[in-house]
C-alpha cells in the first residue's frame, strides 16, 4: 500500500496518548475512527482534544478553521467492527500489557481487511510478540509516540523480525506527510532507541541522588540549564563531532569504571514508589504538586516546545 492511498485510520484507546494520535491524524485531514471501551473515555478523550486544540491556537500554531477540521475528522465509537470497517491503517494506544495487546491484534487482523497496516504505540513491548497473533506479521510494527504527542515532533519506528520494508517506507511517509520526523529501530532491543537512553540517564541521575552526590533538584537544574538546552538542538554524535572525539575517549576512559552499572532497580526509585510518593499523581514525588503547580510545568514544557519547533522549522534542522 502507498502513502497516497490512506484515507482512513483508527486509533484504539482514547487514553493519554491516543486522543493525541487521533488528534494529529485529523490536524491531518484524515477520517479517524477512535475506538474506546466507553463513551465516558471517549467524552473526555474529545474534551482534550479540544484543549489541546485551544493550546495550539493560543501559540499561533493552529487557525480556528483547521481546528473545526479536527473534531469533524474524527468519530469516536465503542464499536470495535465500526472502528475497522475499511481502515487503512490502525495504532493500538492502549496500556503496556502484552496479553490483552495480543487480543486486540487478534481482533485487528480478523476484521481488517487484508491490506490494512497494524501498528502499536508501545514503548517497551517488542513488536514480534503481538504480530505472532496476526496473520500478517509483515505488515505489523511500532510506531512509538513520545508524550504529548501533538507537540513531541519525533514518533519511533520499530520493525519486528518479519515486518517488510514496504511497511516500514509506507508509515515512516504517512507519518512525515504529517509533519513528524521519524527514526527507525532496525531491530527489536528492549526499550527501542529512545527509553534506552532515557534509562541510562535516569539510573544515572538516581545513583547521584541515591549515594548523596546531589539533590534531585540539583540534577534538574543541571540538565535544565545545561545539557538538555544542546541536546534540544543537537544530537549528542552531533555535540561531540564538535569537542572532538579524542578529548571524549581520554574523558571517558577515566570515567566510565565509575557509571552505574547496576542491573537492578535503584532503591530510590523503590522506595518512592513503595510510599506512594508517585509524583504528580498524588501530589508527592521528588518534589511537592499542587494541582496549579503541575498544570504550570506541563505549560512550561508545551511553551518551551512549541518555541523549540519553530526554531527548527526556521533553521530547517531536522
Amino acid at each position: 500500500m502507498q502513502v497516497d492511498e490512506i484515507r482512513k485510520v483508527a486509533v484504539v484507546g482514547a487514553g493519554l496518548m491516543g486522543h493525541g494520535i487521533a488528534q494529529e491524524f485529523a490536524l491531518g485531514d484524515y477520517e479517524v475512527r477512535l475506538v474506546s471501551r466507553s463513551k465516558e473515555s471517549l467524552e473526555r478523550a474529545l474534551h482534550n482534544i479540544r484543549g489541546n486544540l485551544d493550546r495550539l491556537m493560543g501559540f499561533g500554531m493552529v487557525s480556528r478553521e483547521q481546528a473545526e477540521i479536527v473534531l469533524d475528522n474524527i468519530y469516536p465509537t465503542v464499536e470495535f467492527a465500526e472502528a475497522t470497517d475499511s481502515v487503512d491503517v490502525v495504532i493500538e494506544s492502549v496500556y503496556e500489557d502484552l496479553e490483552l495487546k495480543k487480543q486486540i491484534f487478534q481482533q485487528l487482523d480478523e476484521m481488517c481487511p487484508e491490506r490494512t497496516i497494524l501498528a502499536s504505540n508501545t514503548s517497551s513491548l517488542m513488536p514480534s510478540a503481538f504480530a505472532a497473533a496476526t496473520r500478517r506479521p509483515d505488515r505489523v510494527l511500532v510506531t512509538h509516540y513520545a508524550n504529548p504527542p501533538y507537540l513531541i515532533p519525533l514518533v519511533e519506528i520499530v520493525r519486528g523480525r518479519n515486518t517488510s520494508d514496504e511497511t516500514v517506507v509506507t508509515i515512516s511517509g504517512l507519518l512525515e506527510k504529517l509533519g513528524k520526523r521519524t527514526i527507525v529501530a532496525q531491530k527489536e532491543v528492549p526499550g527501542f532507541i529512545l527509553n534506552r537512553l532515557q534509562a541510562a540517564l535516569l539510573r544515572e541521575a538516581l545513583w547521584l541522588v541515591e549515594n548523596g552526590v546531589a539533590s534531585p533538584q540539583a540534577v534538574d537544574a543541571g540538565i535544565r540549564n545545561s545539557i538538555g538546552r544542546r541536546w534540544a538542538v543537537a544530537g549528542i554524535f552531533e555535540i561531540f563531532d564538535l569537542a572532538g572525539w579524542d578529548l571524549l575517549l581520554n574523558m571517558v576512559s577515566e570515567l566510565q569504571a565509575h557509571l552505574s552499572a547496576s542491573p537492578k532497580v535503584s532503591p530510590v526509585l523503590a522506595e518512592k514508589v513503595q510510599c506512594g510518593e508517585l509524583g504528580v499523581k498524588t501530589g508527592k514525588g521528588f518534589y511537592e504538586w499542587t494541582p496549579e503547580a503541575a498544570e504550570g510545568l506541563r505549560e512550561r514544557i508545551a511553551q518551551a516546545l512549541i518555541e523549540i519547533e519553530k526554531w527548527s522549522v526556521r533553521n530547517k534542522r531536522e
